[in-house]
């Protein structure tokens, strides 16, 4: 065919058998090659994630219908000073008790540390999650804590003041998931909380201990509470502004949390540890 005077032509160019052999081993290195870097490159993610910090969290569920920002309870004041002097290290937060739903959103969202909106092994392994609360924000924490059992999760401490179970469940029953359980209670006026905690696997959680206390009177920090609270509720809502009862809560935070930190460096899952199996 010819066009303007030209002869175009059209040929099929084939490569022969032997040209083909010759470049196969060519494309084999070229794909190990490719293997090989995303290895690599998978390997260094994994190493940068496993020397990150761990997701350090402290949630205090206040009792009643106390709102979060009264800070006439310890449980507010004490979260306050976490956010205060730990920073955005620690992840505080302080929570009425009817929202556990919330709790349990915020946790899942700050354990999903590279915001793929799911949680890997890593990343729930790599939990330090510290749950207290008083009256049924001590139920709370345990009914919490089972839904984090659910999902996986460790729990590095759970802190029960005066529990009053709320709804189903037995709040008295500390779950596997928990590394270390602590309780604080009283035995007088119309309610009171539970006596002695039990472990749901006694070889994976240590439990601190169950501390009773007495009050013939009311500290003096509960003359800014209600009238209905100090004299309906008048031994139970003692145990709110006690500061012989909220000053070793606050320790023993502030205890797991340099612990946490600890375990961190030496490369130990703190929430695996108080007598749990090793992972």
């Amino acid at each position: 065919m010819t066009m303007n005077g030209v002869l175009r032509t059209t040929r099929t160019l084939a490569l022969p058998h032997r040209a083909l052999a010759g470049l196969l081993p060519v494309l084999i290195c070229l794909l190990v090659s490719a293997a090989e870097q995303s290895a690599a490159a998978q390997n260094a993610v994994a190493s940068a994630h496993s020397s990150a910090q761990p997701t350090v969290i402290v949630v205090g569920f206040l009792g009643g219908f106390v709102r979060n920002d009264d800070d006439r309870h310890p449980a507010v004041r004490i979260i306050r000073r976490l956010e205060e002097s730990e920073g955005p290290e620690v992840h505080a937060i302080a929570l009425e008790n009817r929202r556990r739903a919330k709790a349990l959103k915020e946790i899942l969202h700050w354990l999903d540390t590279n915001g793929d909106g799911r949680l890997s092994e890593q990343e729930k392994q790599d939990a330090r999650i510290i749950l207290f609360g008083h009256s049924w924000g001590g139920s709370a924490v345990n009914k919490l804590a089972r839904e984090l059992d659910r999902r996986g999760i460790p729990v590095l401490l759970t802190i029960q003041v005066d529990s009053i179970n709320k709804g189903w469940g037995q709040d008295c029953v500390v779950p596997a998931n928990v590394a270390r359980a602590e309780n604080f209670y009283q035995t007088h006026g119309l309610v009171h909380g539970c006596r002695a905690l039990q472990a749901a696997d006694p070889g994976r959680t240590q439990l601190i201990g169950d501390f009773e206390f007495e009050y013939r009177a009311q500290p003096a920090g509960c003359r800014s509470f209600s009238w209905f609270n100090r004299h309906v509720f008048r031994t139970h809502n003692a145990m709110d502004c006690d500061p012989q009862v909220w000053s070793p809560v606050e320790r023993q935070i502030q205890s797991q949390l340099h612990d946490a930190e600890q375990l961190r460096v030496a490369g130990v899952p703190a929430a695996w540890t108080a007598g749990r199996d090793r992972p």
